[in-house]
């Protein structure tokens, strides 16, 4: 039975037969060189369409098994994480780089986010967002970690789901500078790492209690 090829970073489609391959664009940023490479990959290859995905990925759609390492290889870019149980690309709103509203830098958070975290393997698939205002286009309030822009600084949350368990995230931090941030999130993460559960994020804390959650952290 025809299956995902984790080993090219292609995932089988509805048809059966045909793979779709996600390059990885960090905080849905992509040069102009970058996406014109990947037009010409699925002109080349006779992809049956692109499609821009909620995780703000590009992926080339309707490719035959025997073009992967090709189309690999003429984008030149790294291989998204967009399934298995790791660290989804990071969620990122325009932040300062470019919205008139954002409060707070979600861009380069969100790129140092990405940099660090992006693939990272851990108990179960773990999404996270960055948003620079509390519009919240990101929808930080349902990733597993959520980090929302406002006038005093972040406010981060944990624990938030928007599948099958919908589930609003906890606010475990607020007012926090870019480097507060970061440290709370490795915090989490590590934290997280040592479950054998396969779980989300948001069902730990509900089965630890949120109190008991901010204590292994240290903020309580």
């Amino acid at each position: 039975m025809a299956k995902d090829l984790l080993d090219k970073n292609a995932i089988l489609q509805r048809d059966k037969c045909s793979y779709a391959i996600v390059p990885q664009t960090p905080a849905g940023i992509v040069t102009p060189d970058e996406l014109q490479r990947i037009v010409d990959v699925a002109r080349k290859y006779d992809a049956a369409t692109l499609k821009f995905t909620s995780a703000q990925r590009i992926a080339i759609v309707g490719l035959k098994e025997e073009d992967l390492d090709g189309a690999w290889l003429e984008l030149g870019m790294e291989p998204a994480s967009a399934i298995g149980k790791c660290v989804r690309s990071i969620k990122v709103c325009p932040g300062t780089t470019f919205c008139k509203r954002a409060q707070q830098d979600a861009v380069s958070l969100g790129l140092i986010i990405d940099e660090k975290y992006h693939g990272m393997q851990l108990p179960s698939k773990f999404k996270m967002a960055v948003s620079g205002c509390m519009n919240s286009c990101s929808e930080p309030a349902v990733k597993d970690i959520g980090i929302m822009g406002t006038p005093r600084g972040y406010t981060v949350m944990a624990g938030g789901n928007a599948g099958i368990r919908p589930r609003l995230g906890d606010v475990i931090g607020e007012g926090l500078n870019e480097t507060e941030v970061l440290e709370l999130v490795e915090n989490v993460i590590g934290m997280y790492k040592g479950y054998a559960k396969r779980y989300r994020i948001g069902r730990l804390i509900d089965d630890m209690g949120l109190d008991n959650f901010k204590k292994e952290l240290g903020l309580l």
